[in-house]
């Protein structure tokens, strides 16, 4: 009989599973195995499943449901593979520590693979006792200025500052996912939360040093108000995967001016009548968003292309090489 069970953990070849009736590690059947034609055709945590149960809690996954959200990137070293952070999430916290990796575009990388179905980003400012309260102001004017629609927590475990306000956005029957780089405290925070020191983490005494991958799966955890936490590893690189729609959405300001630019496949780079061109040069948007804008915007358009039109393209600039060659040596100005 099937049962209706979610993906807790990920391990290599099996997942963990949950229900009413218990924990189970399962395994896809081979005849999904087979017709898998990627990464995002196998459970991810935070997946509803489908389910055999078998004796001493063995599980069968027989079907993954429709998700609702989905978060994922480029993978790490795998040409055109996606890799899928979590599904079916609700609310996506964006954690960095104020003391050692801030930054502004990295937020915005962060906020740009969430995409624009439904999943809520919230800002939180972590290790805020590690710097004066100018500094700590002075930094939330910043996030403020730069993401004025998006809410920022400031939290600290070693003075308790902000966890009460955390605890207030985890609502019953809502999944909650952790994002960030290594060492910024996502799984201290998640302890505080639980109330239990569940997730292994860095000692005290390197607090503020750069963090280890000490997350080394995704996890999910259970809250006694019903509210349902995941933690990830930390991510060194956040690589674009398909986030057009999302990135469009998200830079909104520039988005609504490039429907003004004078050509419709404007870049935005240098042509003539360029609105959003115009507005930079003004102030009227900030530089360095601009230039975040075009980052993310080239990349996700790499990715999105097929095989083909990337061999293409790497033909093409390989053909260009070669006659700037030849026509360095036939001016007698390249020597082999």
């Amino acid at each position: 009989m099937e049962n209706k069970a979610r993906v807790i953990s990920e391990y290599k070849g099996a997942y963990k599973v949950k229900n009413e009736n218990g924990e189970f590690l399962g395994k896809v059947t081979g005849k999904n195995m087979f017709t898998a034609l990627s990464r995002e055709d196998y459970p991810a945590v935070g997946d509803w499943v489908l389910i055999d149960e078998l004796p001493e809690a063995q599980a069968v996954i027989r079907e993954i449901l429709p998700r609702q959200t989905i978060i994922k990137r480029k993978a790490i070293g795998e040409k055109g593979a996606t890799q899928i952070i979590a599904t079916n999430i609700d609310v996506a916290f964006v954690v960095q520590s104020i003391g050692r990796d801030y930054n502004l575009n990295r937020f915005e990388r962060y906020f740009a693979i969430l995409g624009d179905d439904g999943i809520r980003p919230v800002i939180i400012l972590n290790k805020v006792d590690l710097v004066s309260k100018e500094e700590l102001a002075e930094t939330l004017a910043q996030i403020k200025n730069r993401f004025p629609r998006i809410d920022t927590i400031a939290t600290s475990i070693v003075a308790n500052d902000g966890l009460d306000e955390l605890k207030k956005y985890i609502e019953k029957d809502k999944t909650y996912c952790f994002l960030g780089s290594s060492g910024v405290g996502k799984s201290s925070l998640i302890n505080k939360l639980i109330g239990e020191n569940l997730i292994k983490t860095e000692d005290i005494s390197s607090y503020s040093d750069r963090g280890k991958h000490i997350t080394t799966g995704r996890q999910m955890y259970f809250l006694e108000n019903g509210g349902v936490l995941i933690d990830n590893p930390g991510m060194r690189e956040v690589g674009m995967a398909g986030a057009g729609e999302g990135i469009d959405d998200l830079f909104d300001e520039i988005t609504k001016l490039s429907k003004m630019c004078k050509y419709k496949d404007c870049t935005h780079t240098h042509e003539a009548g360029c609105e959003v061109l115009s507005a930079v040069k003004s102030g009227k948007i900030d530089k360095e968003k601009y230039q975040n804008y075009l980052n993310l915007k080239k990349e996700s358009q790499y990715y999105e292309m097929s095989e083909t039109e990337k061999r293409q393209k790497d033909r093409d600039f390989g053909k260009f090489l070669k006659t700037a060659k030849k026509s360095l040596k036939d001016h007698g100005k390249y020597n082999y």
